[in-house]
């Protein structure tokens, strides 16, 4: 019942214009990877008069790829002073500039003869998956009630794998997947863009925003009645001024203001740990791996772009799955759940991938593994870090938080990328107990620190964190009360007054 026709086209429309793009961009590259190295190659040639050395060719694509990641931290770095200007749904739609001026470059590379501008297309388009991986959850998690909070951010992560598997079905031979086509894989992505832009601006920005930050009530009430199709919004309005009292005299942080600040202290601590564990946990480095295992385990090489597909399914599958059970279980059993089975399952790959060559059955073991570790980052790991970063922390804190998490994200993405080669050159089949030492790490942390936040307010939460920062509820009253002087009524009369068709008076933080 909490499910209004707002709040899901609202969450469809966001999620495919925004986190759909990024898994798109992170499988897209993998079936054209000869055709666009040929083109490299090419270009190369035909300018120089030379070949292109395969060493210099191999770092040509090694930057094609990794630089994504570069451009997703440039975004996760600018994103505050966005939303806090232009506010969350309107970031998600200047953010397809970025798409769009990607899109047109990476298409148009082949043409021009430029391979220039498939790399400064990789990057931007990274700038763009840097900002929405940080709007699109802040926007979620503002426009859900607590009740499918959980759920509605899934949403992120669904879409994300969603976009995984729609690249690996653009990339086979018979779409996409061709030498004279690949440009047009990168083409595609105007298309969610297009959509977005479409349909966002007729749905309300963030009431919590509205109301918090522009201090347009009227505004933010017809938010909440659309999003929540009712009418009667006077309780979470009043949740929301509850909220907006305590802060009355707060400006939005800073990252180290945010850093500075005990009563959040382990709740950034644990959004690092989660965010970390997302990229170092693994999933990219079996990515890397899938075609060399199905390989050994005899598959035709043609046929391999087909099996893969079933990665991309079995990914989008334990996404939706975890959607659906997140506030039955919470987010504590699944994030740790999905930690344990991850490690269970690299355990078993490593023992598979070292002896498959004696035994003839244990390539499939190592498929099957595989899959299951998919599977299990998906079901936790995979959606609810965006989900805690949303629910930890207050409307002031939020775009610093998101910055932190962000930043995080994407310099362990890029470190897995530049560093798995090196790691699985050393270590070989044994290489994948780094990353289940990595899973136990974090599985660990979340095991004594992480509370449950299912259903619960945003000073639930603070109250579960209250004794590990050293900070009394004592001292959080006093710092509530020390805000509000005034009586309760006196205050929300002064705060009515004070705005005026949406505007906000002088004296109005």
């Amino acid at each position: 019942q909490n499910w209004s026709g707002s709040l899901i086209v609202a969450s469809l429309t966001g999620a495919f214009g925004s986190s759909f793009l990024y898994g798109y961009n992170l499988s897209v590259v993998n079936a054209p990877a000869v055709y666009i190295k040929k083109f490299y190659n090419e270009t190369w040639e035909r300018r120089y008069g030379f070949s292109v050395d395969e060493s210099t060719l191999t770092l040509l694509w090694s930057i094609t790829v990794s630089i994504f990641a570069i451009g997703g931290l440039v975004g996760a770095i600018i994103v505050t002073p966005i939303v806090k200007f232009f506010g969350r749904k309107c970031t998600l739609l200047l953010n397809n500039v970025f798409a769009v001026t990607a899109a047109l470059l990476m298409s148009l590379s082949l043409l021009a003869g430029s391979f220039e501008m498939l790399i400064l297309g990789r990057i931007i388009m990274g700038v763009d998956a840097g900002i929405s991986l940080s709007a699109l959850p802040m926007y979620l998690s503002e426009i859900s009630p607590k009740e499918i909070r959980g759920s509605l951010g899934q949403v992120t992560a669904i879409f994300i794998c969603v976009g995984v598997f729609t690249g690996q079905v653009l990339g086979l031979p018979e779409i996409f997947g061709k030498e004279s086509r690949w440009p047009y894989l990168f083409g595609v992505i105007i298309v969610p863009s297009l959509v977005q832009v479409v349909i966002l601006p007729f749905l309300p920005e963030s009431p919590r925003y509205l109301l918090l930050e522009k201090h347009n009530t009227s505004k933010a009430e017809k938010a909440f009645q659309t999003f929540l199709g009712k009418d009667d919004v006077s309780h979470e309005v009043e949740e929301v001024l509850a909220e907006s009292r305590v802060q009355r005299n707060t400006k939005l942080v800073s990252v180290l203001q945010l850093l500075k600040t005990r009563s959040v202290r382990w709740q950034v601590i644990t959004v690092v740990v989660t965010m970390g564990c997302y990229q170092l946990c693994g999933l990219n480095a079996i990515w890397y791996y899938t075609n060399n295992i199905f390989g050994e385990a005899g598959i035709n090489p043609e046929t391999i772009p087909y099996v893969t597909l079933s990665t991309g399914a079995v990914e989008t599958l334990a996404a939706v799955f975890s959607g659906l059970v997140i506030e039955r279980l919470g987010r504590r059993p699944l994030l740790i759940g999905g930690f344990g089975l991850m490690i269970v399952f690299f355990a078993i790959l490593t023992v598979s991938l070292t002896l498959q060559n004696n035994v003839h059955w244990l390539p499939y073991l190592s498929i099957f593994c595989i899959l299951a570790i998919i599977a299990s980052f998906c079901i936790g790991p995979g959606g609810i870090p965006f989900v805690l970063t949303g629910e930890f922390f207050q409307q002031s804190q939020r775009p610093a938080a998101f910055m932190i998490a962000g930043t995080v994200n994407w310099l362990s993405n890029f470190a897995v990328g530049l560093l798995f080669p090196f790691i699985q050159s050393g270590l070989q089949t044994y290489c994948f107990l780094v990353f289940a030492a990595i899973c136990f790490a974090g599985a660990t942390y979340l095991f004594f620190v992480l509370p449950e936040t299912k259903n619960k307010t945003l000073n639930e939460i603070s109250q579960a964190f209250a004794k590990r920062n050293k900070v009394s509820l004592e001292m959080q009253e006093m710092n509530h009360y020390s805000g509000e002087r005034k009586s309760s009524e006196e205050q929300d009369s002064n705060f009515t007054s004070s705005v005026d068709n949406g505007e906000t008076k002088k004296g109005i933080v």
